[in-house]
């Protein structure tokens, strides 16, 4: 075990595949600069920088995936990805289906996701929940170092179409770049998980298998949901709501599809009491998916859900309240214990 920081993480298991498989490559905005390692390891023929323009080098991530290369293609930023909408929606996540299986789309697309910044609504979502939704579509979110690691590693290694999310909080050079003169009149140390931005690794990268959820506390009062930073929230009002006396689980996801329905379906079980908490739209999103899911499983239980149910503030104050925060998910769980 190595102690890494999380987008160090995340690259140190990039580098082992490619290191191992002279056919995976990496390409998208500003690569060399943003993963200079990597640069200096494997040269400018294997990490490409590629012009602001997302519809062109996804669209070439789903051509060279299907002629024999794995290429795992960076947008900056998930909101980006819109511009890329085309080639995601209509072919990198259909093409296989539509070759009754001939095809294979071994393409990783990895962008940062998330808020708490205050960088408006056009620069700090999830969308997770709409990528989800597609078919023959892996979406994978961790939220701590040795996750993304082996994450990643399990990303490069399918054969299928994968979105590697990464959330701005939990990466170091993104907040590197926020603690900047360009954030100088915005104080958003304060929403920086206390964990998830380093941790031990292990050395050689172990894969983490998509779909399988990890139990970050344990509890027998209520259970906590959630994926990505908002792990991390979860923690934070779970130790609040231990200071009263009540014990919460909180289960980490680690992928948004496919969805760990047997861990989910558990804890649900055993505590009674859920609350799902996602970074993402109310609406269509991974809280109504997880409430589907307890039902189609006769699971009895009581359920809410925080998540986002507005376009996103710039303004940091109100981007705080409109995110799902730690008093956001105390109120619920306070709400549900007293039902």
């Amino acid at each position: 075990m190595t102690s890494m920081r999380y987008g160090e993480a995340v690259d140190f298991a990039l580098g082992e595949a490619m290191a191992d498989d002279s056919t995976v490559v990496t390409w998208g905005e500003d690569v060399q600069l943003i993963h200079y390692e990597l640069l200096s390891r494997f040269g400018p023929t294997r990490v490409l920088d590629t012009p602001i323009s997302e519809a062109a080098f996804v669209y070439a991530g789903v051509g060279a995936a299907m002629v024999g290369l794995r290429p795992v293609v960076e947008v900056m930023l998930v909101d980006f990805l819109t511009a890329a909408w085309c080639p995601v929606v209509n072919a990198a996540s259909k093409f296989h289906d539509f070759s009754g299986g001939r095809w294979t789309i071994p393409l990783v697309i990895r962008a940062r996701v998330g808020g708490w910044y205050a960088d408006g609504g056009q620069h700090s979502q999830a969308l997770w929940g709409m990528l989800a939704s597609l078919p023959s579509t892996t979406v994978v979110c961790p939220s701590t170092p040795d996750d993304a690691a082996g994450l990643m590693l399990s990303a490069v290694q399918d054969d299928g179409f994968v979105v590697f999310l990464e959330h701005k909080l939990l990466s170091e050079r993104f907040l590197d770049y926020l603690g900047g003169d360009s954030r100088n009149t915005v104080d958003f140390q304060d929403v920086v998980p206390a964990g998830g931005a380093i941790g031990d690794v292990p050395v050689p990268v172990e894969a983490v298998p998509f779909g399988s959820g990890r139990i970050r506390r344990e509890g027998e009062d209520l259970a906590l949901i959630s994926v990505g930073v908002g792990v991390h929230r979860c923690m934070e009002a779970a130790a609040e709501l231990a200071a009263e006396g009540v014990e919460a689980t909180v289960l980490d996801l680690r992928s948004v599809a496919p969805l760990d329905r047997e861990m989910i379906v558990e804890v649900a079980k055993r505590c009674g009491r859920v609350v799902a908490v996602d970074e993402d739209y109310l609406r269509g999103g991974l809280t109504g998916e997880i409430g589907a899911i307890l039902l189609e499983e006769g699971v009895e239980c009581s359920y809410d859900r925080v998540a986002v149910e507005t376009t996103i503030p710039l303004a940091p104050n109100l981007e705080h309240d409109a995110l799902p925060n730690s008093s956001r998910i105390v109120a619920a769980s306070r709400s549900l214990l007293e039902r």
